[in-house]
């Protein structure tokens, strides 16, 4: 899920906050401020040479522990310091409550951008909430625990609550997640079964919402047994509503010779949508840095395999450089001529329905 990425964006956001702690129980507080604020900038500098961008929460970070500490030193009051991590914490809360809990996903509209134009399907979006909404009680409950040892605990207490906790809370959660769906897919998953194709590409077992319940090697997911397994299509369009499509060598099982989608391709266990995507993307017509807009998500029954298609919708059709042997050729069709050949054995059939459900939003085809 794309959410750990965002997490990974926001965390060392609190990275100066944690240094001062340290460098204040080392050599005081004005020490610690300086050092801090070097880190502080520091990051921002690097963040900004790297990915030309300011880092904003880091900045506020920095702003926050430099106003807050100051009026310390000023007043001889630690107190004011040691709240800043709870008012930091409150602008996350609020960020995460706002995205759970109302129509504005801030956090959802963060995630998009970093994904580059992949977006999430429904079933995706759920697990999201709800990893969102999980994030909000933990944080909701650091928080709290700051304010209580900011007033009633030791120096000591307040330093490891508002430090070291924070990043073991969100440990222990991601830990729980991954173990949690570990243990959900062993039970799926046969030992037996494990040692026999231990040497085979493995693939997630999906039911019809995308819930994965375990895995099983790809000859047996193609052996008519509809087990049911995700895969990825891309339909790659230029800008007068042409579909590029990608011809199936003569040399391949299933439907030879014919005219297919763009890009299709198996989720490999443990592979991410995007990544999935993104690979498959390059391999078969050479696509690189592309953006794409998730379509939907169908269940396909052929005589040999059951699949979970999820497929997206790219313009970047100016990128496709053909180099595999996958792929015999590839070239544009205009509505019209695919409209005069369908059912002639010229399309595979996956690609035929897949087009119909295309052709029922208007934007798309005309």
């Amino acid at each position: 899920m794309k959410h750990t990425e965002l997490l990974k964006k926001l965390l060392p956001g609190f990275i100066p906050l944690f240094v001062f702690i340290v460098a204040d129980e080392l050599w005081g507080m004005k020490v610690g401020l300086v050092v801090a604020l070097l880190i502080g900038v520091g990051e921002m500098f690097f963040t900004w040479i790297r990915e030309k961008r300011l880092d904003r929460f880091v900045f506020l970070d920095t702003a926050l522990l430099v106003a807050l500490s100051g009026i310390s030193i000023l007043l001889e009051n630690e107190i004011f310091f040691k709240l800043k991590p709870a008012l930091i914490e409150l602008i996350l809360c609020t960020i995460l409550g706002v995205s759970v809990f109302s129509s504005v996903d801030i956090v959802g509209t963060m995630t998009r951008k970093y994904m580059k134009g992949i977006e999430m399907n429904k079933v995706q979006e759920v697990l999201f909430k709800r990893n969102l909404r999980n994030l909000f009680y933990i944080v909701v409950f650091h928080t709290a625990l700051v304010l209580y040892s900011a007033f009633y605990m030791s120096k000591e207490a307040w330093v490891f609550i508002s430090g070291g906790l924070f990043y073991i809370l969100f440990i222990i959660y991601f830990g729980f997640e991954f173990f949690k769906n570990r243990i959900a897919v062993r039970k799926n998953t046969p030992e037996s079964l494990v040692s026999q194709f231990e040497d085979e590409e493995w693939l997630p077992v999906v039911e019809e919402d995308g819930k994965i319940i375990g895995k099983a090697p790809r000859s047996l997911c193609h052996k008519g047994d509809k087990i049911l397994h995700p895969v990825v299509h891309l339909q790659v369009l230029n800008p007068h509503g042409h579909i590029y499509l990608q011809k199936r060598p003569m040399q391949k099982l299933v439907q030879p010779g014919k005219w297919d989608t763009a890009v299709g391709g198996h989720i490999s266990f443990g592979e991410d949508l995007e990544t999935a995507l993104r690979r498959e993307a390059y391999e078969e017509i050479g696509l690189e840095n592309f953006s794409a807009k998730p379509l939907g998500s169908y269940r396909w029954d052929s005589e040999i395999e059951s699949e979970l298609v999820y497929y997206f919708i790219s313009y970047d059709y100016q990128k496709i450089r053909l180099h595999s042997e996958e792929v015999e050729e590839g070239r544009f069709f205009s509505p019209s001529q695919i409209e005069k050949q369908l059912g002639k054995e010229i399309f595979t059939p996956n690609f035929e329905f897949e087009y119909r459900l295309m052709k029922k939003n208007k934007n798309i085809i005309r």
